[in-house]
C-alpha cells in the first residue's frame, strides 16, 4: 500500500530514536531520505543502516535554529535527490535549565532559606526561550526553507512532532509544554495557509517513549524506574511505554496521498491512551 518510490523525504533531528526510526521505515518505502541533524555522525549512522537495507539515505548537518544553516542543507539535498516530497520536523527536545525542580509551588519554597529549590521564578528567559525556539522555531524555520519547493508537487506533505503536552501539560516542564502547544496550533494554522499549493499538513502527538533525552527521567542508574515513570505509566491505559515502530503506522498514513488525501490540520496521539485517561 505505502510506495513512496521516487519521493525524497527530509527528517530533522533524524539521529534521535524515534525519527531514526522514521527515516528507516520510508526508506524501507521507497523513499530517498535526507537525514538532518547538528550530530552530524549519528545521522550518518542511521544512513549507514539504510543503505546496508538497500535503501538511500544521506546525512547532512543542519541546525534548526539557524536559517542559513538550513538554506544550506537544502542545497546538498536537492544536490543529492531533488526537491523534496516529505517534511518530518522532528527535532525538538527540552533542557534541565527550564526545568523546575517540584511539580508544585509550597510557601515554604520562596523563603531565603531554600536558595537550592528551583522554582518557576528562577526559570530564566534565556533558558526558556531556548526550549521554546528549539521546538517552534525548530519547527517553523525547517517549513520556511523546504516548503516553497514541495509547492505543487503531487502529494506533498509536512508531518510535525508535537507532544501529549500540548494536550494536558506535564509538571515541571512548562516552556517545553507551551512550545508543543505552539507547534499543534502552527500545524492548524499551516494545513490552512498551504492548502492552495497542494501541501497537507498534519501532526503526531506521541506519548511516552523512551529516547536518549528522557532516559535518565524515567530510569534510575540501575534500571529501576523513578517515581515519574511510575507516575505515566499508571496514567497510561495500557500501562507501558511507547515503542518507536508504534509510531510508523500514523506516520506512513500520513504521508500517503493515497490514505490521507483528505487528512489536513490534524494532531493525532499515539499515547496508549492517556490523553483519553481523566484518573478516576
Amino acid at each position: 500500500m505505502f510506495d513512496f518510490t521516487g519521493k525524497c523525504a527530509v527528517i530533522t533531528g533524524a539521529a534521535g530514536v524515534l525519527c531514526s526510526a522514521f527515516a528507516e521505515c520510508l526508506a524501507s518505502h521507497g523513499a530517498s531520505v535526507a537525514l538532518l541533524d547538528r550530530d552530524k555522525n549519528g545521522a550518518q549512522k542511521v544512513a549507514d543502516r539504510i543503505a546496508a537495507d538497500g535503501g538511500k539515505a544521506v546525512a547532512i548537518y543542519a541546525d534548526v535554529l539557524d536559517k542559513s544553516v538550513l538554506s544550506a542543507a537544502r542545497a546538498e539535498v536537492i544536490a543529492a535527490f531533488g526537491a523534496p516530497d516529505i517534511l518530518i520536523n522532528g527535532a525538538g527536545g527540552n533542557s534541565p535549565r527550564a526545568t523546575t525542580d517540584r511539580e508544585y509551588l509550597f510557601p515554604e519554597d520562596l523563603c531565603d532559606s531554600c536558595p537550592d529549590i528551583k522554582t518557576f521564578f528562577d526559570l530564566d528567559p534565556e533558558s526558556i526561550g531556548f526550549v521554546f525556539d528549539l521546538n517552534f522555531l525548530g519547527t517553523l524555520l525547517p517549513v520556511q526553507v523546504f516548503a516553497p519547493d514541495m509547492s505543487g508537487r503531487e502529494g506533498a506533505c509536512i508531518v510535525n512532532i508535537s507532544s501529549m503536552n500540548a494536550y494536558r501539560p506535564l509538571t515541571k516542564i512548562p516552556a517545553y509544554s507551551a512550545a508543543k502547544s505552539a507547534v499543534s496550533n502552527l500545524t492548524q494554522w499551516l494545513a490552512v495557509h498551504f492548502s492552495k499549493v497542494g501541501i497537507r499538513v498534519n501532526a503526531i502527538a506521541p506519548g511516552f517513549f523512551v529516547t536518549a533525552q528522557n532516559r535518565s527521567l524515567l530510569f534510575n542508574e540501575d534500571g529501576t524506574p523513578t517515581a515519574r515513570t511510575e507516575k505515566i505509566l499508571a496514567a497510561t491505559p495500557m500501562g507501558r511505554f511507547g515503542k518507536p515502530e508504534e509510531l510508523l503506522g500514523t506516520l506512513l498514513f500520513l504521508c500517503d496521498k493515497s490514505t490521507a488525501s483528505f487528512v489536513n490540520g490534524t494532531v493525532i496521539p499515539v499515547d496508549g491512551g492517556f490523553s483519553a485517561y481523566s484518573g478516576v
